[in-house]
């Protein structure tokens, strides 16, 4: 474990999560299968990370307000950008992300920078779907990503924008 990170397991409709962060920032939340550990008292941070997340899953919350930071690249930046963009109940196509970065050829990179975001739900990469309507990758497994889709109540093939 990395030195000042703090770490809070929590259980949620599709499966345990793990959110990480420091006092400042949340750097993760994660689908974790490992068993439940006893981790020190984290800060306030992520005890408000946990209870927005609670609020998202009882269908009381649709934005989050979180200071957020991830590792990457100026073009992993501004993927993870877009997604915070994409509003709740919506989804879009790696191939409307790609343009959206005005990048319109880069819909292979898109997709692999979506799937390297660690902030899972806050940074709703679960709304990026294929140019068809079908669902395609989610590192939480697509049976997680459609449960998602479908508690924001997002019409899979007339949602896109």
């Amino acid at each position: 474990m990395e030195e000042g990170m703090h770490h809070l397991r929590i259980d949620s409709p599709v499966g345990p999560l793990l959110i990480s962060g420091t006092g400042e920032f949340i750097t993760a939340v994660s689908f974790t299968e490992e068993p439940a550990v006893d981790f020190p008292q984290p800060p306030a941070l992520l005890l408000d990370c946990a209870q927005q997340l609670y609020e998202y899953f009882g269908g009381e919350r649709k934005t989050f307000d979180l200071p957020i930071f991830q590792e990457g690249t100026g073009f992993q930046q501004s993927v993870w950008q877009q997604l915070l963009e994409i509003p709740f109940g919506h989804t879009i196509s790696y191939q409307t992300l790609a343009k959206r970065i005005h990048n319109p050829k880069s819909i292979r990179a898109v997709g692999t920078t979506n799937g390297k975001n660690r902030v899972a739900i806050i940074v709703p990469c679960h709304r990026v779907i294929g140019s068809n309507g079908t669902l395609t990758g989610y590192a939480g497994g697509l049976w997680r990503k459609r449960w998602l889709l479908e508690h924001e109540r997002t019409d899979l093939f007339t949602g896109l924008l």
